[in-house]
């Protein structure tokens, strides 16, 4: 059976153009004729498909036949993979229970920076980073600076912490080596020291947490948007300038007053009252103040000293900061709404950054975990290297339910 449309009078159109094959869309062999010609045209969409396909035959329902062809073809579901968002997670009961300053904090690495060994001529430019400790209750900031990644350097830079902001009870941090080193070393001392170490001093421990899944840094979102803000301002306030390890030391520690400096509510609500809550009223009881000295924003930067210089540098980090945190009070949060969760058994596909989406890993969900309000975000998946944990920003369900 043909379709006798209204071409029978052009000559110049073959005979199967004229008068195309009828075929019924729900026919085994209109399937296969659809998905030979989907490859055929190298996976064409839709409405390139289904215009190839009328070129001989007339399908009745084509048009959805060729969407279900496009939908279901698995090169192209990988091709335009797409991740599972699921529903923003409710706060951690770290950030929920009152305490001291720097009781739970989280830890993260920034940099590298460039740094001058010394000044003067011949000075050689070595590489430092940033240790980022934030607490949970108030986002309080402290920045430590460190020369390497190495266990050692973070330890090293935790007992200075502890030094001045009192021990923590507990530590979040991502899966780094950095931190992951840390951990083992602290583990290994108090297990080969347990019977000469007192009893109470085990028990006051600190207790580490490396919970993140792999590749999922917004997990640690408290921590992160420290190392934004930091990272965000102080590159451009630095430039290509090269400061010494002290003078790297006094910036960062002059930021850190600024960032800890941050209006939160106003102090009370007497309308004469000008003073808002700032994080340093819970940690020195009162607003943090920097030593007064004079503006150089109008001076020219070739007759100021090294020290005006790193004053300069505070006053452009204060303005930036100044401007630029209010208006980032205005955008309201994501992930408002739970798109979709994945399943047991769902054959989905690994998002990898470094990798092209056809060499994405294949793999099916073994498990899947939950937070305290129930709602799925990591999920356990088996590959053909093993068994894997990823959250659910890097995965791609393949089929959709």
């Amino acid at each position: 059976m043909r379709v006798g449309g209204r071409l029978g009078n052009a000559s110049e159109f073959s005979y199967e153009k004229k008068y195309p094959i009828i075929l019924q869309s729900t026919h085994i062999l209109t399937n296969f004729v659809f998905k030979a010609e989907h490859i055929k045209l190298m996976h064409a969409g839709p409405q390139l498909l289904l215009a190839s396909i009328r070129e001989v035959y007339w399908p009745i329902g084509g048009r959805n036949l060729a969407k279900a062809t496009y939908h279901n073809c698995i090169r192209c579901i990988r091709m335009r993979a797409q991740t599972v968002t699921p529903l923003m997670g409710n706060l951690p009961v770290h950030r929920l229970t009152p305490g001291r300053p720097f009781e739970c904090v989280g830890i993260d690495y920034a940099g590298p920076i460039s740094s001058a060994n010394r000044l003067g001529r011949g000075c050689r430019i070595v590489k430092v980073y940033i240790a980022i400790f934030v607490c949970f209750k108030t986002k309080a900031i402290h920045i430590e600076l460190v020369g390497d990644l190495t266990s050692n350097s973070f330890l090293s830079a935790l007992r200075r912490f502890v030094s001045r902001r009192g021990k923590p009870t507990h530590i979040y941090s991502d899966n780094g080596t950095s931190f992951v080193g840390a951990y083992k070393q602290i583990g290994t001392f108090l297990k080969s020291n347990c019977n000469s170490l007192p009893d109470a001093l085990i028990e006051e421990g600190i207790n580490f947490h490396l919970c993140l899944p792999p590749y999922s840094p917004h997990f640690g979102g408290l921590w992160e948007a420290g190392v934004k803000y930091i990272k965000f301002h102080m590159h451009r306030v630095l430039g290509n300038c090269n400061l010494t390890y002290e003078e790297l030391i006094t910036v960062l520690t002059q930021i850190e007053a600024i960032l800890n400096s941050r209006p939160l509510t106003p102090l009370s609500s007497d309308p004469d009252d000008m003073m808002p809550l700032t994080l340093g009223h819970f940690l020195i009881g009162q607003p943090l103040t920097a030593m007064p000295a004079a503006e150089y924003k109008d001076c020219r930067l070739s007759n100021l000293t090294r020290f005006q210089r790193l004053e300069l540098m505070r006053q452009h980090f204060w303005a930036r900061w100044s401007k630029e945190y209010i208006s980032e009070l205005q955008q309201r949060t994501k992930w408002r709404t739970n798109q979709s969760s994945l399943k047991l058994h769902s054959l989905v596909v690994v998002k990898e950054d470094n990798l092209p989406p056809l060499k994405w890993r294949l793999g099916r969900i073994v498990a899947v975990y939950s937070g305290s309000d129930g709602v799925n975000r990591v999920a356990d998946i088996r590959t053909s290297s093993g068994v894997i944990k990823r959250s659910f920003n890097k995965i791609c369900p393949l089929i959709a339910d």
